[in-house]
């Protein structure tokens, strides 16, 4: 205090005194300026439906804290999950906006980025888990490119787990199923497409609107992964399962490139892999909890539909006699040829 109430002072030391204050008021200041770049941090905001505590859940939480270290702390990816952020579809217009920076979506939202994700979700087109990875890392470059070409950048391929019909009476045939309203998700022409092209009898619904929807009528069949079922509680109101794995639900991690370029260059490589590792980690516990969620399901009154090799035989003739209507043979015919030659060397390997 005394020093602001002195009056001033002069003399070479006293000016010597007002230079140095001067000086160290201005590099405070600077270091004012220059701090919040120091702490500066980018935060990339990830929306996804999978709910809370899930598989999914923990692999992306597994990726956050591995981008965290990685970047030392540069870069925060910040986790909504549970559709806090809405549907698959809504959350792709705030993507497209930029109010949302990536997704972890599953192959009902894909689609609507990018089509050509549909050639790997061909129905009764694998048998596997082991068909679907061999011919996806074989079209990876081409697939990845396309959305590249849209704006996006995918992280990493993944898979929700098998898609099996849970309906609210026994389906074991194509005609059974035609009988019964059929849910599809709102925003996706290609299932519809298929649907129609099938004779099945849709209702274009989102995803959180799905059990509602049986538990009122609006819908007598829902097509998702067991997993899926068991944590949303649908197959209470739909009991009856058909054992087919009519498809693979694809699921991927998808960054909007403006998001992806504002991460420094020198850590792209490093997150790339991190997000390919903690799909690694994953998978083999989604397909352990598939089986699992299915035997639970089983012990809580679900009923599962066996289908004889007569039933199985009349489901594959008719997802094949569809397979050229479809947009993966119509928009991308020699992408589709080429999945066809890749199912076609598998077979004979095996």
């Amino acid at each position: 205090m005394s020093f602001f109430c002195r009056g001033p002072e002069s003399g070479p030391a006293a000016r010597m005194r007002r230079k140095t204050l001067v000086f160290g008021v201005l590099a405070v200041c600077a270091g004012l300026l220059e701090a919040p770049l120091a702490f500066a941090q980018t935060v990339i905001k990830l929306g996804t439906i999978a709910p809370e505590a899930s598989i999914w859940h923990d692999a992306l939480l597994e990726l956050r804290a591995r981008w965290r270290e990685l970047s030392d702390g540069e870069v925060e990816l910040r986790v909504y999950p549970g559709g806090v952020l809405g549907g698959e579809e809504e959350m792709i217009r705030k993507m497209q906006r930029r109010g949302l920076d990536a997704l972890a979506v599953s192959g009902a939202g894909l689609p609507q980025i990018d089509g050509i994700v549909e050639c790997l979700q061909l129905p009764l087109f694998f048998d596997t888990y082991e068909e679907l990875n061999t011919i996806r890392d074989a079209i990876a470059s081409e697939l990845e490119q396309s959305f590249e070409r849209k704006g996006y950048k995918i992280l990493s391929w993944a898979e929700a787990g098998w898609v099996h019909f849970f309906a609210k009476s026994p389906v074991r045939t194509p005609d059974d199923l035609r009988q019964l309203r059929l849910w599809i998700a709102a925003g996706a022409p290609e299932s519809e497409r298929m649907s129609k092209e099938l004779g099945f009898r849709t209702v274009p619904l989102p995803v959180t609107d799905m059990l509602t929807g049986l538990q009122t009528g609006l819908i007598e069949v829902i097509d998702v992964p067991p997993l899926f079922a068991l944590l949303d509680r649908t197959y209470q109101a739909a009991p009856y399962m058909t054992e087919l794995r009519f498809a693979p639900l694809i699921a991927a991690t998808v960054i909007a490139m403006p998001a992806w370029e504002r991460i420094d260059m020198q850590y792209r490589d490093r997150f790339l892999q991190a997000a390919r590792d903690a799909v690694d980690t994953m998978r083999e516990a989604l397909h352990a909890a598939e089986t699992a969620a299915i035997d639970e399901m089983v012990a809580r009154g679900l009923t599962v539909v066996e289908l004889d090799r007569q039933a199985l035989g009349d489901w594959r003739s008719e997802a094949a006699r569809v397979y050229p209507q479809l947009g993966c043979a119509r928009e991308h015919p020699e992408l589709f040829e080429r999945i066809m030659r890749l199912r076609g060397a598998a077979a004979a390997r095996d």
